[in-house]
């Protein structure tokens, strides 16, 4: 693969999102009996989905010996590319956030969290830079339409009373109007904007990413992205950027890639920024297939780090 490739592509579309009236969390309204496309999910349930990567798109008649199974088949799924806080209404600089983005789908209607934090270990972000995602939790089926629901707040003062709502409501994804190429939706909200971006994926498997830092001889910032096949070229999926200090487990990544393509996933090693122009490099692949697993390890020479 061209490494110029690799940057992926930043030239999405960027739309207005069109919030559903009557999904606001906090006057209670999204709690209310509704009809139509609303009425379909049980919005007073606020259990998170039990439903793990892989056994979740399993079909009930499927063998447990997985690499013998002929029925298991690729499917349409939804992936979100990354979340970016656009624009607030505080001063520039950094801002603590805390609340949820999750999505509920026919698969099962629970909360599929795409973040969730509390108010007591609030998200540090700056105006126009990336949220960290911590989920989903699993693959986001459309094979009917997406509730994508959200509740964030911007922490201001000791009291909860203090905080600022950033944004709040609930959008609807169509598999029959959602465009197949990335695009960015934007949340408007009372005290600034969300940046969501993403994409209908058709045919599609369920990918599980576990990634070990196994070896460390001393601190480095870490950056890692996947790169996927999507329509016309690669395109970048934000999984993880942080300061490594010991061995440990990265937060499992799930993520849709496109049946009979490749995944691409590249490691950025840095001492102090993960922006340097003295960072490393490391990428390696994987082919999409129905079930089973592959394994690489990489040595990183500078940092004599085995991942």
């Amino acid at each position: 693969m061209d490494r110029a490739e690799m940057k992926g592509r930043t030239s999405y579309g960027v739309y207005t999102a069109h919030i559903l009236n009557n999904t606001i969390h906090r006057d209670g309204s999204i709690y209310k009996r509704h009809s139509g496309f609303l009425g379909l999910w049980p919005l007073t349930r606020r259990d998170e989905t039990q439903l793990e990567p892989m056994m979740s798109s399993q079909p009930m008649n499927c063998s447990p010996n997985r690499e013998k199974c002929d029925i298991h088949y690729a499917t349409h799924m939804m992936q979100i590319f990354s979340l970016k806080l656009a624009k607030t209404s505080t001063d520039v600089g950094l801002v603590q956030l805390y609340g949820y983005i999750a999505v509920r789908d026919y698969h099962d209607s629970l909360l599929n969290y795409v973040v969730n934090r509390s108010r007591d270990d609030p998200i540090i972000v700056e105006q126009g830079s990336v949220i960290g995602m911590t989920g989903p939790k699993r693959y986001i089926a459309t094979l009917a339409p997406v509730l994508v629901e959200f509740d964030m707040r911007i922490k201001k003062g000791e009291q909860e009373e203090d905080d600022l709502q950033l944004i709040d409501g609930a959008i609807e994804y169509d598999n029959l109007c959602t465009s197949e190429y990335p695009f960015t939706d934007r949340i408007n909200g009372d005290c600034g904007t969300v940046d969501i971006t993403l994409a209908l994926v058709r045919w599609a498997f369920e990918a599980t990413i576990d990634v070990t830092v196994s070896k460390v001889q001393s601190r480095f910032d870490l950056s890692l992205s996947s790169f996927v096949f999507i329509m016309d070229g690669l395109h970048e999926i934000q999984l993880f950027r942080g300061n490594i200090g010991e061995s440990c487990g990265l937060r499992r990544h799930v993520i849709a890639v496109k049946e009979d393509t490749w995944m691409h996933l590249k490691f950025k090693v840095g001492q102090g920024s993960c922006k340097n122009d003295g960072d490393l490099d490391c990428h390696c692949s994987f082919k999409a297939k129905k079930h089973g697993y592959n394994c690489q390890q990489i040595m990183l020479e500078r940092k004599k780090t085995w991942v």
